[in-house]
């Protein structure tokens, strides 16, 4: 008697989607970078937390929170329109400033001198900014409230105003005043 097996079925997986290629070799990279700086700062510099969680037009972000944990954030929105560049120019431009901070702290200028040398090291041009397309993504707008001081008024955006709120301090640049809540008072008139 002759017997038959069932055919064998091959579960269907899919193809990973061009967004998951490209954040996997946005990882890679970054991880590349990292190890390779750590051997330019001197330092074992150990991998920062990665999250795709930008939005806006900014293309990237390296942040360190309270407890001392190094993030470097993503627009992911950006990378899928312009994976190349995104890779050879925003992935180094974080990186370098995750190592400036790991070997000089955070009393070095965002994008001075040590981490232009650094972007070059890294084969990326020192440029602060991005030129990607960012029409259709939505900037983030802040409100601004109004704040004055001996020699003139300014105006604080909600993250700074809030800062205020719990307790930080800001001066003015050019008298050197503590900036206090509200329009500026006034001028006596003289009758």
């Amino acid at each position: 008697m002759e017997t038959t097996s069932a055919p064998t079925q091959h579960p269907i997986v899919a193809a990973p989607s061009q967004t998951d290629v490209s954040r996997a070799r946005v990882v890679t990279r970054t991880t590349e970078l990292v190890t390779e700086g750590s051997r330019l700062i001197g330092r074992r510099a150990p991998q920062p937390r990665i999250a795709f969680d930008l939005r806006g037009q900014a293309a990237g972000q390296f942040r360190v929170d309270r407890n001392g944990e190094a993030a470097i954030r993503y627009n992911l929105a950006l990378l899928v329109r312009h994976a190349a560049d995104f890779i050879a120019q925003t992935v180094p431009h974080e990186v370098a400033h995750y190592l400036v901070y790991l070997r000089f702290g955070r009393h070095v200028r965002p994008h001075g001198p040590e981490w232009q040398q650094l972007m070059r090291v890294l084969g990326a041009d020192p440029r602060r900014c991005h030129d990607f397309d960012v029409d259709g993504l939505k900037a983030r707008r802040l409100r601004r409230h109004a704040y004055h001081c001996r020699c003139g008024e300014h105006a604080l955006t909600s993250i700074r105003h809030h800062r205020v709120l719990r307790g930080a301090r800001y001066v003015c640049r050019m008298c050197g005043e503590a900036l206090r809540p509200g329009d500026a008072p006034a001028p006596n008139a003289e009758t």
